[in-house]
């Protein structure tokens, strides 16, 4: 990958761009929890979208420990990441999604790294992931960023394990900004 992959928080403007990449280079049961309804990106499903984003706005000490970042990759939105206290924020998860024209040219393994950055700065120790057998651009993101896999045969789920070094400091901000 050739430029920048940074993270920003999901303000209302980046909130709208994110949806226009959804729906122009993404299919909803990519980037987000279904919605009941007509397939296809609706006016419902569209407003869950926006509803879902917003929830998350508090960040990691809101009432949902959870929060989402859009995923820039040479100033253009491509796609969106989050991190989520699963018991304590000592674990956090991470899942992230990007839009057809941008995979394949390493943006999925720098916005890891980035989303691993993140997780650092809240003073996680562990950060997983899961994902399927079959996607084999995110399994390679995880080698890349060095996490233990395992493989459930009966589901063909990827649980993704990746500790961060507590030994070392945090690196230095990145672009990712706050809410306003």
């Amino acid at each position: 990958m050739s430029g920048t992959v940074e993270l920003r928080h999901v303000d209302e403007e980046m909130l709208e761009g994110l949806l226009a990449v959804a729906v122009n280079d993404a299919a909803p049961d990519e980037v987000m929890p279904p919605v009941t309804g007509p397939p296809g990106w609706t006016t419902t499903r569209q407003d869950a979208f926006r509803a879902w984003h917003r929830a998350r706005r508090p960040g990691l000490a809101g009432p949902l420990h959870e929060c989402t970042f859009a995923i820039l990759a040479d100033g253009k939105i491509v796609g969106s990441a989050r991190l989520a206290c699963r018991d304590s924020q000592e674990v956090l998860e991470t899942g992230m999604w990007l839009a057809r024209s941008a995979r394949g040219r390493g943006i999925g393994t720098a916005a890891l790294d980035a989303i691993l950055n993140e997780a650092a700065r809240a003073d996680a120790r562990f950060v997983v992931a899961e994902t399927t057998a079959t996607n084999l651009a995110a399994i390679a993101a995880l080698r890349r960023n060095d996490a233990r896999l395992t493989t459930d045969q009966h589901t063909g789920h990827v649980h993704a394990h990746l500790p961060l070094d507590q030994a070392q400091p945090p690196p230095p901000a990145s672009p990712a900004r706050a809410p306003q």
